[in-house]
Parts: C-alpha cells; sequence; structure tokens
C-alpha cells in the first residue's frame, strides 16, 4: 500500500473512450452530444487514496467543465459501465466535485444509475427517509463511532448450506449534504484484504468461522431509540406494529423473535462469516462481527454477548481486539465534502464512521 503525503492537490485525468465509441468515430457521425457525456467525468487523485495491486482504492472522478445536475445525469446513464468498472476494479468509486447539493439531487443521481432499490427492512441502524429512495445514514449520537461492518451482513433468507442466505446490498451510496465540522469521516476497507491478514495469523479461528458461521442477538424496544447507534425499534424495523406481522417477516430475513415485556429478542443465524467474491475470485471478509462485538452496547444490549460462533462458543476477544487493529491499518478514511457522493460494492468493502462535531449530515440509499 502506498500513499501521497500531499494534501491539498487533485490530480484529473482523462478516462478512456468507450470502446464502442471512439472520438474520431463520434466525429465521424456527428454525435458531438455523445461525447461530451463520454468527457462528463475524469479520473482523479486525491492524498488519501490507497495502492493495491496497480490500482488505486477509491478510485475518483471529478466533474469536466460545464457539467450541470441535467448533463451530470445523462452521464451517469450514459457511462454507467465505465463507472461500473470502476467499481468493479476498486470496490469503491467516490464522485467529488459534481453539482450535487440536496437530498432531492441525490435521489436524482442515484436513479440515473438505474439499480434496484431495497428497502432497509432488518437492519440495526435507526434512520429517516428524506425523499424517495434516500434516508439518513446512521443517527446515532455524534460522539460515538460505528465499527467495521458490510451493511446488512447480519440478515439473510432462505437457502444456503447453513439454512440461510444474506439478503443484504450489493451497492451503497453515500451522500454529503453537510460537512462535518470535524471528523465524522465513513473509513473504507477492502474486504479480501482483511481475510487474507485473519487467515495469515489467525488460521485455526478462520477456520472455525468457516465452518461453523456467527450467530447474532440483538434486542430491541418497540420504538427508535436515537441515543444507540444499534436504536432501531422492532416497529421500524419489521414496518409494522403488528407482532404477527413482524414475526412473519423476521422470518423471511431467517431471523428468530423472543418476545419480552417491553420488546424482543432477535437471533440471527448462523450465517457464514466468510464469504467468496466469484466476481474478484477471492474470499472475503463479509460479517459485522467487530461491529457486533465492540459497538452493539446500549441499555439493553452488551456487544459481547451480542455474537458468537455458530455453534454457540465465545469469540476470543482479543482476536477481535487484532481483527480491528488490522481494519485500521488497512481502511482508507477520506474526510467529506459536500456534494460527496461514495458508491461502494457492498461485498468488496466493509465500512464505519469516525465520531464528529456537528454539524454533520450523510445521507444514503440501497440498492439490490
Amino acid at each position: 500500500w502506498g500513499r501521497s503525503a500531499e494534501t491539498s492537490r487533485i490530480e484529473l485525468f482523462s478516462l478512456p473512450p468507450s470502446p464502442s465509441h471512439s472520438r474520431e468515430e463520434e466525429r465521424r457521425e456527428g454525435v458531438a452530444e455523445r461525447w461530451t457525456m463520454a468527457d462528463a467525468f475524469v479520473e482523479a487523485r486525491i492524498p488519501q487514496q490507497r495502492s493495491a495491486g496497480g490500482l488505486l482504492f477509491p478510485a475518483v472522478l471529478a466533474p469536466a467543465a460545464g457539467v450541470d445536475l441535467r448533463r451530470f445525469a445523462e452521464a451517469v446513464r450514459a457511462q454507467k459501465p465505465r463507472v461500473e468498472a470502476l467499481l468493479r476494479q476498486s470496490g469503491a468509486v467516490l464522485l467529488r466535485g459534481f453539482p450535487v447539493r440536496t437530498a432531492a439531487d441525490f435521489d436524482a443521481a442515484v436513479e440515473a444509475f438505474e439499480y434496484e432499490e431495497l428497502p432497509y427492512v432488518g437492519g440495526a441502524a435507526p434512520r429517516t427517509k428524506v425523499v424517495g429512495r434516500v434516508f439518513t445514514a446512521n443517527e446515532s449520537p455524534p460522539d460515538q463511532k460505528i465499527p467495521f461492518h458490510h451493511e446488512m451482513a447480519q440478515v439473510k433468507r432462505s437457502g444456503s448450506v447453513f439454512g440461510e442466505v444474506p439478503e443484504f446490498p450489493s451497492k451503497l451510496f453515500f451522500f454529503c449534504e453537510e460537512e462535518p465540522g470535524s471528523g465524522g469521516e465513513t473509513p473504507i476497507v477492502l474486504s479480501h484484504r482483511i481475510y487474507e491478514r485473519m487467515r495469515e495469523k489467525y488460521p485455526d479461528f478462520v477456520d472455525k468461522l468457516e465452518k461453523h458461521g456467527l450467530i447474532y442477538t440483538r434486542v430491541l424496544g418497540a420504538g427508535d431509540d436515537p441515543s444507540s447507534p444499534i436504536g432501531r425499534g422492532w416497529q421500524s424495523t419489521f414496518l409494522t406494529k403488528d407482532r404477527t406481522i413482524a414475526e412473519e417477516r423476521a422470518s423471511r430475513l431467517g431471523m428468530k423473535l423472543e418476545w419480552t415485556d417491553d420488546g424482543v429478542k432477535t437471533i440471527m443465524g448462523p450465517i457464514p462469516a466468510i464469504k467468496f467474491d466469484a466476481s474478484r475470485q477471492c474470499k472475503i471478509w463479509f460479517n459485522s462481527m467487530v461491529a457486533a462485538y465492540t459497538g452493539w452496547k446500549d441499555d439493553r444490549n452488551d456487544p459481547t454477548k451480542a455474537v458468537t460462533f455458530g455453534d454457540g462458543s465465545p469469540l476470543p476477544s482479543d482476536v477481535i481486539d487484532d481483527c480491528l487493529r488490522i481494519l485500521e491499518e488497512e481502511c482508507v478514511a477520506i474526510p467529506w465534502k459536500q456534494g460527496d457522493i461514495l458508491l461502494l460494492d457492498n461485498l468488496a468493502v466493509l465500512h464505519a464512521r469516525r465520531s464528529f462535531n456537528p454539524p454533520r449530515r450523510i445521507l444514503a440509499s440501497l440498492c439490490k
């Protein structure tokens, strides 16, 4: 991994023309607008990027001159295969400097990608719908960190050798509507790097994870608790106030419910903790183990009991601590700028949240 020491300069490089439409062909055809769309994005360099296997993480795209919101949406549609190619290569693409200012602008940008929306059902974070397919990112208090995780890695449905397979978004969009006063980065890390380093240092531990998977346990109140990073109540988790309907929806997610006087205990698993990324031909650290063990803490939940091996045995705290250290060593934390859009491949990349000084408003959208 390499890191640039510069902090103030963005270097721009044009993306190569689309293979099916070279500049000369488009000039001959007189399709000036099509080339304008091809030229709307330029690759950029920022100092926080890291290099892995000759690829930059994350990839960064900036606008060419004269790109307004309408042209940005048109360019997204025209250049979607090229953006997706960068996403496959890097795992993350940061769109910086584009004319996206509001939640409605962000919603229009997400719609331009034409990905199918994934409803946020079964997740732990308190969130509020804003507009269209856009909602707030985790609304937990600013002094709390949110540990590394793959989005909804602890949610599942029927079908695998474990009895279930995960139901999770394939892609995530984050948008900075208002920059943090300080801090508040969304660190990202390549999942296969964490698997490789953990496999090298703790082969027996990883073997047990691959054999047994993980069980996640969380206690929910009826309503949301905005003071907790996992404070989403069961009524908003399952989008109903009816216990019978909640049980049906939980069952479809592979989740068992045990009702209490003032809430419900959710039990999920065993769920595979290691997955194979077929598009990249590598194993990935696809779980919320560190997030649950270190971050699922509030008045109802003890994080050390929130996650166990799939056979019910406890996880070793020293290994969890070292995994957290490895995640921090491998991550990239880019300070948010107003208007930033961060597109993540949820299979390839884990993400987290740093504590921050307000204000900060980050919005999100999930894609199937």
